[in-house]
């Protein structure tokens, strides 16, 4: 989408600039290509995601962007019912990602959102498996330990 945005800016100033001959055209094509860029980088482009789940507190979701910038999510455990594996079918493939299901308070068997991980990296269905079976041993040991009131 980077290049088919990049390409559809340069032609339309290339053809402008034909039409026109202002050399000017293709300055603020450089110009939309770079800013175009710079917004690209900093909002879209995500080269790193986390997961860090402590038992007693949450679940934290953090995304660090081209840029540097980072945007961090934080799900209080009391909210999250479960950690699932979902599949979904996309095109003519099958796309597995990892979701927390978060307790809905009207109903505490119902389900009030579901929450999507790792959207843009992605990772291969045996990576999802060994980052799923640690989020449920984690699940379990809160299960299992004494609530302190």
């Amino acid at each position: 989408s980077l290049s088919a945005a990049t390409s559809a800016v340069w032609l339309a100033a290339y053809g402008l600039f034909v039409l026109s001959q202002n050399s000017m055209v293709l300055s603020a094509a450089i110009f939309i290509t770079l800013i175009g860029l710079i917004i690209y980088l900093h909002f879209v482009k995500i080269d790193q995601e986390s997961l860090l789940v402590i038992g007693s507190l949450g679940i934290q979701v953090t995304s660090s962007y081209a840029s540097g910038k980072e945007s961090t999510t934080f799900i209080e455990m009391s909210r999250v019912k479960d950690v699932v594996i979902n599949e979904a079918i996309h095109m003519q493939k099958v796309i597995y990602y990892l979701c927390i299901l978060l307790r809905d308070p009207g109903d505490p068997q119902g389900v009030s959102e579901v929450v999507p991980l790792f959207q843009s990296s992605k990772p291969r269905l045996d990576c999802l498996i060994e980052v799923y079976k640690s989020c449920q041993e984690i699940l379990e040991q809160r299960k299992t330990a004494p609530q302190s009131s």
